[in-house]
Order: C-alpha cells, then structure tokens, then sequence
C-alpha cells in the first residue's frame, strides 16, 4: 500500500481525552477525605489487558506489583486463585498482550529511540509461547541502521489481520512500514518464518480479510473532475475483483467494509445512508446494490460489527455515552444479561435531544458501572467480563462453563470510589441553537455543595469524543477529587454524535468550536454548578490548542489556563497537506484562529507543557507561543518532559504523575487571582 494510502491519522488527535485542572487556593473549598494521589491514578495497574485463549484453559493479562513496570501474567482458567506465570522484560516497555492461537501471545512492546535528528518511539510486535521461552518477531527484521532516512523507511509496528482461526501454526501480518506498507504475510507462529502471500500497491489500500485470512476488499484512491474518490472493490464469490460503490472524499461520508456475513455474496457495510447516523448495511456483491439495513440506531452512530471465529455474526456495535453492543446472538446476550443481573448493574433513564434532528426522546444508560465482554472462547461457554465506569476503575473476572463469576482482580483496587466524583452525560445549547452534549464530573458529596472552581476540558482530535469511561489519564478525577467541577464539552466538531454536529465544526477553529466551550462554562454558572470567578481550560493536544486560543478570546470566563502538547493551525494545514487525501479529506475543514500568531494578546496565565519525544505536534509550537508571550512580557510556566511522546502509550507512570503535579501547582501559586 503506497504512502498516500495511509489513514489520515490527525497530527493534533489525542486518544480522546483532554486534560483538567487543579488546585485549592483562593476561595478554599472543604477539604475532601482520602482523595487519591498524583501517583495512585497513574502508576500501572495492578492487572489490565485481561483476555482468553480460543480454547478456553488460559488467561493472559498484564500485572504490576510496584506500579511502576508490567509484566504478562498467564493463569490456567482451572485453578485461577493459583499464582500465574510471568514474563518480563528487562529492555522495552511490555504495553499490550493478546492470545493468537491457544498457546501463542502477541506483544507489542514499546523503546524510545534517537537516530540523527529525530527522537521518538519504537513499537515492537513479537510473538512468544505461555512461559516466554522463545520470542520471534512478527516479520523477519532487518539489520540494524543508524541511518535516520533509512529507519523512517523501515518504521511501523506490524498489523495482525487475522489470527486465522481455522489454520492451527499461522497467522496473517500486515507490513506498515514505508518500505513495504500494504505488503500481507502469513507468519508461522512457531518458526518465526513468513510467507508473503499479498504484495501492497499505490493502487490499493486499506486491504481486508475474512475469518479465513482470504483478502476480500481493498480501496482504490481515483480522480474524478479532480475530486478524490474512494472506489470499494470486492471479490466476488466466483473470485473475480471488481469495483463498487465510490465515496468523495469532500463529503466526508466514506463507506466501507465492517465485516464479512457467512454468505459469500454479503457484505457488512457502514456509512451514512439515511439522514443523520453512520448505519450498518447488508451489501449484495453480485448485483452491486444495497439490501435492508442490518442494523441503524436511531440517535447514535453504529460502529462495526461483532463476529465469532468463524465468521457468524454475534452482534453490532454502536457508539453512545459509551461503546455499546446489540447483541443478535442468542448465548452471548443471555450471558450479557445473567452477569449483569450478578455483578448489580443498573440503568438509569435520561431525557436526550438529538443533536442532529433536535428530536427528544427517553434513553437509558448506565448508572455507574457498566459491562464489557472482552472476550470469549471459540464455543461461546466462557469469557472474561470487564466491570468498569467513569469512577471504578476496572476489574476482571472469569466466567467459566458452569457459569460461576470469579472475580480475577482490580486494575486500581487502592482506588476508593467514594473519593471520586460523579460523571454523567447532560446537554446544554450553543448560542446559535446547537445541542452540544457533554460529560460532567462533580466533585464526591463531602467537597459540599458548590458552585466549584471548573475545568474546562476539551478532547483531542478535533475529530474525536469523550465517553463515559474510566480516564485511564488520570485527570478528571484527580482534580474532581479535590473540589472540582469538570466539564468535557463534545464541541461541534466532535466524532460520533452524528454528522450535523462533527461538519459544524468545519473552518472553525478558535471560532464556534471555541464558543461551544465557553457557552458550556456560562451554562454551568447559570447551573450555579461552577464558581464564575473561579474558571480554567485545560486541555491537551487540540484540546492544548484550544487552551491557547481561550488565553487570547476576549471573553474574561477563565482566570487561566494549561495547554499539553498545543499546537499551531498553521502546522496543521501544513501537514494536510502534505498528501492528496490530505488536501481533499481534511484540509478544507481546518481553519480559523491560529493562536501562535497572536501569543502577545493572550491576556491570562497560561502554562505550557510538551514531551521533547512527541512526533505528532512539533514541541517548536509550544516554544513560538512562549517567544510570543516573552516578546509582550506576558505571564507563562514552561515544562519540557524528557522522553515524552504525544499519546499515553509514549507515557510513563512518572510523566503522567508530573503532569498533575505541576498543573496543581501552577493552579495553587499562579492563577490569577490568588489561584483558582
């Protein structure tokens, strides 16, 4: 696959999640017992990335004992409460795990490395057996180089496509490097051999296999009148390749393949067909026409498709305050629905408007806790049940033939819940009508009443979204935790609630995407929820831009602000394009207020911090904003994070606790006035 074939991935996103803020000065707020520490929000978890094998007889997962390194762990799902056996690594940062056949691990692993100019993150993805006797990488690897040019060209953690259930020595891996990007192989788990069986083109990408590991579509880049067009092709169950439905990459509604039905001749396809919501679609390959819809949620975007080994379809996904499932096969939404009654999980209804019809209506959703399969044997008699929400943090358990639910363990269990804040979904409307949702955090019942000094905490992206999740950043309730009201408006622009609200952000940057988030300040005010001489933005990389362009608007809302990793509008440009699909796909949607430019306006503290490791937003942005801001004589705090990348994989515990340390600190001394 040729390099204009790579998914635009936006050089601003951050994984949807954006700062906060604290501090406890001023206007003191009552203290709060046992709050958590910097430290015991960020340290690692004591057991996460839980999962079973195919068979069933093996769990895997990563476990910390000091919080400060993760090792895998490997249990036998017989005798769980027996101590597991564990792998380590002396040399990289182990960040995932996962079963590829029931006697095989996939790792992917993680270094920070220099060569010549350019400082950044290596990923690894290798392959081990239970006990991590011998370990191959997923593709053969070249020789080591110490030449920058050459590295760039061999850059990119492999893709694992297919585990390939049905084929008990080989997987499929697909090469993301420049060098050999779009290139498919079928690597034998045991030897470390690997077969290419699929060369990558500058005439297709975004190739996709079944659960047989048979490539079945692939996307074509075309040109017509000079407008971008994606043309889907699929193979036909004859065998024969041909061309289908095209999608203009200015409309940004791009159709595209979410699975494969048993039936040869249907495919699963997502986009926008009918008014507002991305839909789930049954595709005829052979008359090249669309069937009935398979699924469509009439107030969310539905978002992929659930599949077993062998290729049934099990259930689709969709996104609301959080990713839910409708699960269409009958045993896994009987076993949905048992634990859940098990573990006590309740809903709770709300009153919702549409953001892109203004329709009201009643829906439900999660009162705390909710539920996440997170995976299952091949024969669908056993799982693993994630229980998690915005103020519990993870924990794992076991559910096993007999249908017993054994609690595996907690990934913070040093977390008390009642020290936290509470998080729920609300909406409030725009000064030109728009519905905005947003996630609100308030501080637990012991920080008293309110109103509370607020953060304003936009998400990355632009083009992303918050959910009601646990905020592995530690950041919403570290700061809740402490008095304070947070608020993570979904501003227009925002993926996920429907297309009205994700293309009225278009071309504006500091502008209406930025009101959105001050008309959510003045309606907490008005809410009597949030202290209006006691206000902040906090965010981190779009959300770090937009603390910057909140120092500059001459609103008066916030006493200051903290901008992670911000970057420039002109940076962003820049990059988009630096491709076709660049110039046609985002381009012309990003534009407005370039802050950096107008540094010496800005008329609050500010505080500015970036990892000197951070290949997504030039840490030369921060330091143009800071030489703005010295040449007006204006207030600002400056910290470089050594090692630091952009996202929270690029993070140690230790980066991400010096992050709430020092924004406490520079909310306490240096918010004006008198801290906030």
């Amino acid at each position: 696959m040729g390099s204009r074939f790579k998914k635009l991935l936006l050089t601003m996103a951050a994984a949807a999640c954006l700062g906060t803020v604290s501090a406890m000065a001023g206007g003191a707020s009552p203290a709060i017992a046992a709050a958590p520490s910097a430290k015991d929000l960020t340290r690692y978890p004591e057991l996460s990335d839980v999962s079973l094998s195919p068979d069933g007889k093996h769990i895997v997962g990563l476990i910390s004992n000091d919080g400060e390194e993760q090792i895998i762990a490997v249990w036998e799902t017989a005798h769980p409460d027996k101590q597991p056996f564990t792998i380590g690594s002396k040399h990289m940062r182990l960040m995932s795990v996962q079963f590829i056949k029931d006697d095989r691990l996939a790792v992917v692993a993680q270094q920070t490395l220099t060569v010549g100019s350019w400082k950044g993150h290596l990923g690894k993805f290798y392959i081990t057996d239970l006990k991590g006797e011998k370990w191959t990488s997923a593709l053969p690897e070249e020789r080591a180089t110490s030449d920058q040019a050459d590295l760039e060209k061999r850059a990119g953690n492999p893709a694992l496509l297919s585990r390939l259930p049905g084929d008990p020595q080989h997987v499929l891996v697909m090469d993301t490097s420049t060098e050999g990007e779009g290139d498919i192989y079928r690597t034998n788990v045991y030897t470390g051999t690997a077969e290419r069986v699929e060369r990558g083109s500058d005439k297709f990408g975004d190739l996709q296999v079944d659960n047989k590991g048979e490539v079945r579509a692939k996307v074509e880049l075309d040109y017509e009148d000079g407008k971008a067009v994606y043309v889907q092709w699929i193979k036909a169950p004859n065998g024969q390749w041909g061309p289908h439905f095209r999608s203009y990459l200015k409309d940004r509604n791009v159709f595209g393949i979410a699975g494969f039905s048993e039936d040869p001749n249907v495919v699963y396809v997502t986009g926008t067909r009918n008014g507002d919501k991305t839909g789930i679609y049954e595709y005829d390959v052979t008359a090249k026409t669309f069937l009935e819809p398979a699924f469509e949620h009439k107030l969310f975007d539905a978002s992929g498709v659930v599949e077993n080994d062998a290729g049934q379809l099990m259930g689709f996904r969709y996104l609301g305050a959080r990713s839910g499932v409708y699960w269409t096969d009958p045993r896994l939404a009987a076993m949905d629905k048992s634990v859940r009654a098990a573990l006590g999980l309740k809903t709770m209804p709300l009153d919702w408007v549409d953001p892109g019809t203004g329709k009201k209506a009643k829906i439900s959703i999660a009162d705390g806790a909710d539920l996440v399969l997170t995976s299952w044997s091949s024969d669908q008699t056993s799982a693993i049940v994630a229980r998690t929400g915005p103020k519990e943090p993870g924990e794992y358990y076991l559910l096993s033939k007999d249908g017993k639910l054994t609690l595996l363990g907690k990934e913070r269990p040093w977390i008390k819940p009642a020290s936290l804040g509470d998080t729920r979904l609300v909406q409030y409307t725009a000064r030109d009508g728009l519905v905005i949702p947003g996630f609100l955090t308030t501080p637990p019942a012991s920080a008293g009443p309110g109103p509370y000094p607020t953060i304003i905490l936009p998400h990355g992206g632009p083009w992303s979204r918050d959910s009601l999740d646990w905020d592995y950043g530690g950041w919403n309730q570290y700061f809740a935790s402490r008095g304070y009201a947070v608020l993570q408006p979904q501003f227009r622009g925002s993926e996920g609630w429907g297309r009205k609200l994700w293309t009225a952000g278009d071309g504006e940057w500091g502008q209406k995407m930025q009101d959105d988030k001050d008309d959510g300040a003045k309606w907490l005010v008005d809410q009597k929820v949030a202290d209006p001489k006691r206000i902040a933005m906090f965010g981190y990389s779009y959300g770090g831009y937009s603390a910057l362009a909140a120092t500059i608007r001459p609103n008066g809302l916030y006493q200051c602000a903290v901008s992670g990793a911000g970057g420039s509008l002109a940076d962003m440009k820049r990059v988009t394009a630096d491709s076709r699909l660049g110039r046609e796909f985002q381009r012309p949607f990003v534009g407005g207020l370039d802050a950096i430019q107008h540094a010496g306006d800005a008329k609050i503290p500010i505080f500015l911090y970036h990892g000197d490791r951070d290949t997504n937003v030039d840490i030369k942005d921060s330091r143009r904003f800071i030489a703005g801001l010295k040449a007006a004589n204006k207030p600002y705090k400056w910290l470089e994070i050594k090692d630091m990348g952009h996202g929270y994989v690029t993070m140690t515990p230790a980066m991400m606790e010096l992050q709430l340390v020092e924004i406490e600190k520079f909310f306490q001394n240096e918010c004006k006035p008198g801290g906030l």
